[in-house]
């Protein structure tokens, strides 16, 4: 039971901005999944609505390789006779950015909420980028309802933690952050840094892992007296 919950994956390349590489972090969700000769990796891209540029870059991350790679799209319906079926068949499961409000909204309806779980307890890793951090935990910070950004409290709640993702990068997350977590919104949270990725085993995080040097990752907790205090984390440095 593998979750892979980052703010970084797959990097651009030289070809343009609807060709992406295998960053580390991608190499290392495959890792976790045991390094198979031809891993099965399916991206989702709900939270951009199925983009046809986040599909194209995702395949071509994969050109030429030994992976079985495939998506699972829900636009404007399933693009696979059983999505369930699907996605147990998985090495990984990759889910991009995007709006994690929507994405939750239209997993739910049809009913990916439940097969992402049954997902996990059969140990297909579950990994993914902002929005596809995002939805593994209790909740969040997130721009899915406008340009300020707002808590997003519905996740899936496999992890029983909040999320913080971008937190180097977009300056409004992390107070955001601190005082969901002050005032009791959100619970314990753990936030990365772009290019950093959680690594939990269960429900319990195991390590930080980073793509690039001088990032981290951070616990945010409630003190007694209602505070948030962030502790830093430092990442692993991936190959």
């Amino acid at each position: 039971m593998r979750i892979l919950a980052t703010s970084g994956g797959f990097l651009p390349s030289e070809y343009g901005p609807f060709h992406w590489r295998r960053g580390p972090l991608v190499e290392h969700a495959i890792s976790l999944a045991g390094s198979p000769d031809r891993p099965r990796i399916c991206y989702l891209g709900t939270a951009q609505g199925d983009s046809l540029n986040g599909i194209t870059g995702f395949y071509s991350a994969f050109a030429g390789s030994d992976a079985r790679a495939s998506h699972l799209e829900l636009f404007s319906m399933p693009n696979v006779a059983d999505p369930r079926e699907h996605l147990l068949a998985q090495d990984v499961v990759w889910v991009g950015g995007g709006s994690v409000a929507n994405l939750l909204a239209v997993w739910r309806v049809h009913r990916l909420d439940e097969v992402m779980r049954e997902c996990w307890e059969a140990g297909v890793v579950l990994a993914g980028v902002s929005a596809g951090s995002l939805c593994w935990h209790v909740g969040g910070t997130t721009d899915s309802f406008g340009l300020d950004l707002r808590p997003v409290t519905d996740g899936l709640a496999l992890l029983p933690y909040g999320n913080g993702v971008h937190y180097d990068s977009e300056e409004r997350r992390r107070p955001l952050l601190h005082r969901l977590v002050a005032d009791g919104t959100l619970p314990v949270s753990y936030a990365t840094d772009d290019g950093v990725g959680l690594v939990y085993e269960g429900t319990r995080l195991v390590e930080a892992v980073a793509d690039r040097p001088g990032v981290a990752a951070y616990k945010v907790e409630r003190t007694d007296d209602g505070r948030a205090v962030e502790t830093r984390i430092e990442p692993r440095l991936l190959p």
